[in-house]
């Protein structure tokens, strides 16, 4: 029998987790995230988890038939970067990943050291796409 995913939707409060993050930089940049996230996603915040926000929900199947669920759209304040994730990737992304700013990609991740770094209105346009 296949494991059970371990990153899963749970009741913990999203406020009471941004508000223990340190050093302050990381929690003020988490909150703004958090709060953009929100508004483009039109939905509240659920931690998924120890520590991934997540907004929104989908379930996917792989070629096995496991199912399983993720946000739609989430990140993770990491100590050394914010990890943002984008499930659709970056496919017909370029135009906005090149007026980005500094930031690195995986498949469908999106990593950001400090967000002074970027613009947050094109973070907020790959979000909603």
């Amino acid at each position: 029998m296949a494991d059970a995913p371990k990153t899963l939707p749970t009741t913990a409060s999203v406020p009471a987790f941004l508000a223990a993050l340190e050093p302050a930089r990381r929690r003020e940049e988490a909150q703004a995230i958090a709060d953009l996230f929100e508004q483009v996603a039109g939905c509240p915040p659920v931690l998924w988890g120890s520590a991934i926000i997540g907004y929104g929900q989908y379930t996917y199947t792989y070629a096995s038939g496991r199912t399983g669920s993720w946000p739609r759209l989430g990140f993770s304040p990491r100590k050394a970067q914010h990890v943002v994730y984008l499930m659709d990737g970056f496919t017909g992304q370029a135009d906005l990943l090149a007026r980005l700013g500094k930031a690195s990609t995986g498949v469908s991740c999106l990593y950001i050291k400090k967000l002074a770094d970027i613009d947050m209105e094109v973070l907020a346009e790959m979000a909603r796409r």
